[in-house]
């Protein structure tokens, strides 16, 4: 059942619409309000997959309506209603985000067709909403420590905002969790995240990868390719482990933070992007400053926020929830039932030395959940989770 709100103040013109509606499609539940206060207060109040919203309107005319819409339920696709004179607002409102208009007196093929069109687009964003959260769910940031609860409160202040970031940490304690987090919650989610891990490119091929190339730029360059950066554009891009970048690439990084202009590797013309970069590493980047193996201005261009992922082994609190996370993520995986550990399990698991922080536990919570028992005992961890 679609739920379509016709805000108009002709009455003539609202029953000519509900009756080509209702007779169309008898899924169709449509509902009325002659103007736009009362139309917004329908809006609020109930969840419409579609609003038919006339522009000149007394109390409140339709851009009013519009913009309040795109404030409190921007997913609902609005098609405004225009009369002859109207045109131009109503070309004006596409601009702010009106699906699409329809011309008074009504044309029933145009009507209809921007109807379904509109319903199938709210289809599309609500599925893709369902989607995300699914997505999200393997990006979950799992834990109720302080250091944790620090972290998802510096991502709530600084995904909206256009700030780079640079995620500092020990390998495998979740620093893509962040990144993943600042994207989704950020205005970019609507585009891609793009993750390059720098320390698993070759140093002669890091600048390629990232800015792309042109045909015959090397011996392997047999067409053009275009780069990370060129994928992200309007998006975010993870530079995962830029400590372990090239100069030279660092150099290109700069240029593009600076310029938010890039230059595929053998060509001479410029590509403007539109990139948010947030970077990460396990490195002391002051350190490899001093060495000389890392630029200090890049740093200061990377490092507009700093965000540090504890140790697992300092966030010890976190570990009861970790492995219920885990244990219910894998049999998920598996299709098994969950297996439960035992408290003592658990406290003996909390005392472990994890050097391999999070990615060791969930390693060692698998291990368990193959060779241990029906219930994960003391016995189980001591017998297979020995270091």
């Amino acid at each position: 059942m679609s739920k379509i709100l016709i805000i108009e103040d002709e009455a003539a013109i609202r029953r000519v619409l509900v009756k080509i509606l209702s007779e169309e499609n008898d899924s169709y539940q449509v509902d009325e309000a002659e103007d736009g206060i009362t139309g917004l207060d329908k809006i609020k109040n109930n969840d419409y997959d579609l609003v038919l919203c006339d522009i000149k309107m007394p109390k409140m005319d339709g851009v009013e309506v519009l913009e309040e819409v795109k404030k409190i339920k921007p997913e609902i696709p609005m098609v405004m209603i225009s009369g002859h004179g109207d045109m131009e607002t109503a070309i004006h409102t596409m601009r702010l985000g009106a699906f699409d208009y329809i011309s008074k007196p009504p044309d029933l093929n145009r009507l209809l067709n921007t109807v379904r069109n509109a319903l199938d687009k709210k289809q599309l964003v609500v599925e893709n909403k369902i989607l995300k959260k699914k997505v999200s769910k393997n990006y979950e940031m799992i834990g109720d420590s302080e250091s944790i609860n620090h972290i998802k409160v510096m991502i709530d202040k600084v995904a909206p905002t256009e700030a780079r970031v640079l995620i500092t940490g020990p390998n495998g304690t979740g620093k893509e969790l962040v990144a993943h987090q600042l994207h989704e919650k950020s205005e970019r989610s609507g585009f891609p995240l793009i993750e390059v891990n720098c320390a698993a490119i070759p140093s002669e091929l890091i600048e390629s990868e990232l800015f792309g190339h042109v045909k015959g730029a090397f011996t392997s360059a047999v067409k053009d390719r275009a780069g990370k950066f060129e994928a992200a554009d309007k998006g975010t891009i993870f530079l995962d482990e830029i400590g372990d970048m090239s100069l030279s690439a660092q150099a290109k990084v700069l240029r593009a933070l600076q310029e938010n202009m890039i230059t595929r590797v053998g060509a001479e013309k410029d590509i403007k992007v539109d990139v948010r970069v947030v970077a990460a590493t396990n490195k002391d980047l002051k350190t490899e400053i001093a060495e000389g193996r890392f630029r200090e201005d890049l740093y200061h261009r990377l490092a507009v926020i700093l965000i540090k992922v504890p140790a697992l082994n300092d966030r010890r609190d976190d570990i009861p929830a970790l492995i219920t996370h885990f244990a219910e993520k894998i049999a998920s995986e598996q299709g098994n039932a969950v297996k439960v550990f035992s408290a003592q399990a658990i406290k003996l698991l909390q005392e472990y030395d994890w050097t391999g922080n999070i990615r060791e536990l969930r390693n060692v919570v698998e291990r368990l959940i193959i060779l241990g028992g029906t219930e994960i005992s003391e016995t189980d961890v001591k017998m297979f989770a020995s270091k």
